[in-house]
């Protein structure tokens, strides 16, 4: 069988089971509602998954995929500007990380799951260190050139950063009118708030 149908099979296999994960959940679909959703046999998925698991690590590996792929380094890039760097981790512009709410439910079991999973946890993990540190480098060529302060290190601020994207999505998944670009006005109001003198 060529090449090409195996990986539209094994596609079409993986949307359907996403369309069930979205709608219902990891651990409420059945195997039986992802072959009905795929519109195959049991045999014929069974040759690309030998189980529920399986087909949940595929997903999950490839939200992961996805987060990371928003967080890819370019060195020889110019110093992007502050505002730059949240809509960066937020991903405004760059889909998945903002594109819908099923993205953020997804990618919301996806945290859940890894809670019971620990390859999941380690793949998530992995993924998030090397995100932390785009972000925490951003930061840090920021603080080398003044423009934010170097008293608390670079590794904070983005966790912090990280952090409230965690939350946006979140917010998203569960109200599902979270809008990436009024997140990031609302960021841009704290951020830029003048600092109150102890009373």
């Amino acid at each position: 069988m060529p090449k090409e149908h195996l990986e539209a099979r094994r596609r079409q296999i993986l949307d359907a089971a996403r369309r069930c994960f979205i709608r219902n959940g990891f651990h409420a679909t059945s195997m039986q509602d992802v072959l009905s959703e795929a519109e195959l046999s049991a045999g014929a998925v069974y040759r690309y998954f030998k189980s529920k698991d399986d087909i949940i690590a595929a997903i999950s590996t490839e939200a992961l995929a996805e987060v990371a792929s928003a967080f890819e380094a370019d060195e020889t890039a110019r110093l992007p500007d502050l505002d730059d760097i949240v809509d960066l981790v937020l991903g405004v512009d760059r889909p998945p990380l903002s594109a819908s709410r099923e993205s953020a439910q997804l990618l919301v079991q996806v945290w859940s799951e890894a809670l019971r999973s620990p390859s999941l946890c380690a793949k998530l993990k992995e993924v998030m260190q090397e995100a932390r540190g785009v972000v925490g480098g951003l930061v840090a060529r920021h603080q080398q050139r003044g423009l934010l302060s170097a008293d608390v290190p670079a590794e904070h601020v983005a966790d912090v950063l990280m952090a409230l994207v965690d939350g946006f999505l979140v917010f998203r998944a569960v109200y599902g009118h979270a809008d990436p670009v009024a997140f990031r006005s609302g960021l841009q109001a704290l951020m830029s708030a003048p600092a109150q003198s102890a009373r």
